[in-house]
């Protein structure tokens, strides 16, 4: 970047036409991107196909919410021509990183245009997926504020990506800044972006017939964040979820009894894990209620290559079949 750069700066002082100055290979290397986080990485690799070169700073199966960016992440975001971030208070280090980093690159947040879903307080909601508020926002107070600032969202769910329509909106948004960076990318850009959307067209109707298929009555489940309301709000399904949208809070004792009593009262049939959680506060939760263990679910991260759930399409792929399979019997 630094030499493309020189080079750049070279041509405008000799007054030359940019094309021209540049050597052919200059002209043809990838555009350095970098996406915060492995599900935005998955949608800018799509968009971006081989003009770009796509660094994610949060892995597969890596947690945002508690993620602690390292010098070298501010060497990769110096680097980078755009940083795509989420947005919708999801990566609360960004900021900081972005300063750290002295990058000139263009930020864009992806998620430009969405509708934000708020999230529920306790006062309006008896749900005990919101009874944690209090206790979350005592957290925040305390020692690992400066560490985990921006696990506070501010009301607003960030978790956009988990409704397909709002997918939608991150391709389109992905495919201008592109567009914007590389002029000459524009046809290739606009391709790429159709034929995923087709794709994501085709997923979003595979979602709406597996959730339609789960008798209404059966529709509810426990997990272990509180990462899909937007999937809820688009499928018809219940998730409630005692632990927060931070997965670095933890459950007090008084969510995980009043949990343990809803299940019990409303019997509802599941409670799922979560790639990027502990597994252990689910595992208590369901041995106290009987209640059936499905399997892993994907929300804020997808897996590694070997996983079920390596891009976005499989990643909601393998959420449909874990909730249809352990929801329809």
């Amino acid at each position: 970047m630094l030499t493309r750069r020189l080079a750049i700066a070279g041509a405008l002082a000799l007054g030359l036409s940019l094309p021209f100055a540049l050597p052919a290979a200059a002209q043809d290397a990838k555009i350095p991107v970098v996406a915060s986080f492995s599900i935005l990485g998955d949608f800018v690799k799509e968009v971006g196909g081989d003009r770009v070169s796509v660094t994610t700073l949060v892995g597969p199966n890596g947690d945002a919410h508690v993620f602690q960016p390292a010098p070298a992440d501010a060497k990769k975001v110096a680097a980078a021509q755009i940083v795509f971030v989420n947005g919708l208070g999801f990566e609360g280090w960004i900021d900081r990183l972005v300063k750290a980093s002295g990058t000139k690159a263009e930020i864009v947040v992806a998620t430009k245009g969405i509708t934000p879903r708020e999230m529920a307080d306790e006062d309006e909601d008896d749900h005990a997926a919101h009874d944690h508020k209090d206790h979350d926002h005592d957290h925040a107070k305390g020692e690992h504020d400066h560490d985990h600032a921006g696990h506070d969202h501010g009301g607003i769910d960030p978790h956009a990506w988990q409704s397909v329509a709002n997918a939608e909106i991150y391709v389109a948004n992905i495919r201008d800044a592109l567009i914007a960076a590389d002029p000459a990318g524009k046809a290739a850009y606009e391709a790429n972006a159709s034929a995923y959307t087709a794709e994501l067209q085709a997923l979003d109707a595979q979602v709406k017939a597996a959730m339609a298929a789960i008798p209404e009555s059966r529709r509810r489940i426990i997990t272990s964040h509180d990462a899909f309301g937007y999937f809820g709000a688009a499928y018809g399904i219940e998730f409630i979820a005692p632990q927060g949208v931070s997965t670095e809070s933890e459950a007090s004792a008084k969510d995980v009894a009043r949990i343990i009593r809803q299940i019990k009262a409303e019997k509802i049939p599941a409670v799922f894990m979560e790639n990027i959680s502990d597994p252990r506060l689910v595992k208590r939760i369901a041995k106290e209620t009987n209640a059936k263990i499905g399997g892993e679910l994907f929300s804020d991260a997808l897996s590694d290559d070997k996983g079920p759930a390596s891009t976005y399409i499989d990643m909601m792929k393998n959420n449909i079949t874990q909730l249809s399979s352990a929801l329809s019997s």
